[in-house]
């Protein structure tokens, strides 16, 4: 409690400068809070619904069921469907158009890597936020520190006999604006890190099952050829 009034007491007595720099790092630690709420949340989901659709996808059903049952939700798709999704439809309307084989393959593959690179766009969303966040929050809060020491040792100058209690204070509330940035900064860089990875892994998840498909569509051509 009482290292709470403390705080309060010491964000009260800073100058004006100091006060907004700290109110703009408790601004970005809860803007950093929510976005990694949401986007473990979103990546979290991602990575569940891609792996259902890949085990109904190995299970052994037929392609035009899937791409049936896909067309029949289309605008609640993302991730792993929405590229079969994608690559299927374009791969049935050249088809449809009396395409040869290698221009209904390239055209699929195409498509789905279009699809492909909006899904990692979307999953990417807000990570460039937090890694602005991560970088210059310390920066922000040095700032106000060198800012409020400065003013404290000002106004120590204008005394006549200086004392550490007199100084002590002020250079406190200074070098709270420093931890306030480090608190902002780190959960940020944290996060930022560990979703870029989840991002790569399952934009190389995604590439994956691309090939695979587009291997599948080929022998279905080369069959129907035969």
């Amino acid at each position: 409690m009482h290292a709470e009034i403390s705080f309060i007491g010491l964000f009260l007595q800073a100058s004006l400068l100091v006060k907004l720099v700290m109110l703009l790092l408790m601004g970005m630690s809860i803007l950093s809070w929510a976005m990694i709420i949401n986007r473990r949340k979103i990546l979290t989901t991602a990575q569940s619904d891609s792996e259902l659709f890949e085990d109904k996808f190995w299970s052994g059903s037929d392609l035009s069921r899937l791409y049936h049952e896909s067309n029949a939700r289309r605008d609640n798709l993302a991730g792993m469907e929405q590229i079969f999704y994608a690559g299927f439809k374009e791969f049935v309307r050249l088809q449809k158009q009396g395409r040869s084989q290698e221009s209904m393959l390239e055209g699929t593959y195409r498509t789905m890597r279009v699809a492909l690179s909006r899904e990692v766009d979307r999953l990417e969303t807000n990570l460039s936020l937090l890694a602005t966040i991560g970088s210059i929050s310390p920066y922000i809060g040095l700032f106000g520190t060198v800012w409020g020491i400065m003013n404290a040792f000002i106004a120590l100058a204008e005394v006549q006999q200086a004392t550490l209690s007199m100084v002590a204070p002020g250079i406190a509330e200074a070098l709270i604006a420093t931890a306030l940035g480090l608190f902002a900064a780190i959960p940020a860089v944290i996060a930022y890190n560990r979703f870029s990875y989840q991002v790569e892994r399952q934009e190389n998840h995604l590439a994956n099952f691309m090939d695979e498909f587009s291997t599948i569509l080929n022998r279905q051509v080369a069959a129907g050829s035969h």
